[in-house]
């Protein structure tokens, strides 16, 4: 997901963000991250949102948890740099993202688990299933492809993130907010509300940029297929961030993957989320269904099944 950035302008109301609960500070191996936990039924899966670059946790899911916290336990975090994510001096890679999920797990005391990546968040989840694939029962791929580099996605401006992440590392910090405000500025990118906005300010935009950088570079078309999981793509018919062509592109990659198409653009979880979790349920399900009986136990050291 994408956004303006920089402060809200003087003249607009401020606004509280929606109420959101259940959640607290976990201290990973790599650092400090803030996560929700909403436990959901008595033994139900367990899903692990990861959101998209530029949002966070809560900007991207709100509308989701309710009601993907009747039917599923439902964890999510931040990304590094994002929101209240891990804040780090090493250059972003988002296999540490992956990483940082599965952390977090191990802090649950989460054994398997069913990622649900959205835009940058699907290729996290991608590398989630990639590198730990004992701890993944499914994955459920939103809004998101096997690869971001090229046209049509450079609207992106993914060709001069590396650049400027470059810079934003040698450029004082009042600086560089200007600087970022002024390139997404120039890119018209999304309107956010302005309590999505105002939580955006809390990001390391050094790390962000970094994050969108390597997202740019990112490409599992030589690996995704050979993934042994059920999994789900939920597809934006009317993206015109990730192409719907570059969507479609994943889930014919992946082996026997089940598509849920969406008539609704990218931030669909947010503008139309009455078309999009219905298909996001629908997704989870299939996974679950297709699991195998040793990818459903939902916590270590406790008899759960599905």
């Amino acid at each position: 997901m994408t956004a303006r950035t920089g402060q809200p302008p003087t003249n607009r109301p401020r606004a509280s963000q929606p109420e959101c609960s259940n959640g607290r500070s976990v201290d990973l191996p790599a650092g400090r991250v803030y996560a929700r936990d909403f436990p959901g039924p008595a033994g139900a899966p367990t899903v692990v949102l990861l959101h998209g670059w530029m949002a966070t946790s809560d900007i991207n899911f709100y509308r989701c948890y309710a009601p993907l916290a009747r039917r599923f336990r439902v964890i999510s975090l931040d990304h590094r740099g994002h929101g209240r994510g891990i804040r780090s001096v090493r250059p972003v890679r988002l296999a540490d993202c992956a990483d940082d999920a599965v952390a977090l797990a191990d802090e649950l005391d989460i054994d398997r688990f069913i990622p649900v990546g959205y835009s940058l968040g699907g290729a996290v989840a991608q590398l989630v299933a990639r590198r730990h694939p004992g701890r993944v029962a499914g994955a459920v791929f939103c809004c998101t492809a096997a690869r971001f580099g090229g046209e049509p996605v450079d609207r992106l401006g993914f060709a001069g993130l590396s650049g400027l992440a470059a810079a934003a590392r040698l450029t004082p910090e009042p600086l560089r907010r200007r600087l970022v405000a002024r390139y997404f500025e120039q890119r018209k990118q999304g309107d956010w509300s302005p309590w999505a906005i105002e939580a955006a300010t809390a990001h390391d935009w050094r790390m962000v940029l970094e994050a969108g950088a390597a997202l740019g570079t990112f490409s599992s078309t030589t690996w995704i297929s050979q993934l042994d999981m059920p999994a789900a793509v939920v597809i934006t018919e009317a993206d015109q961030v990730v192409a719907p062509a570059r969507q479609h592109e994943l889930a014919d990659l992946l082996e026997h993957a089940t598509v849920f198409p969406v008539a609704a653009g990218h931030d669909a979880a947010v503008s139309a989320p009455g078309l999009f979790i219905p298909a996001l349920l629908a997704a989870i399900d299939s996974v679950v269904h297709r699991a195998r009986p040793d990818h459903q136990d939902g916590a270590r050291n406790r008899a759960n099944t599905w």
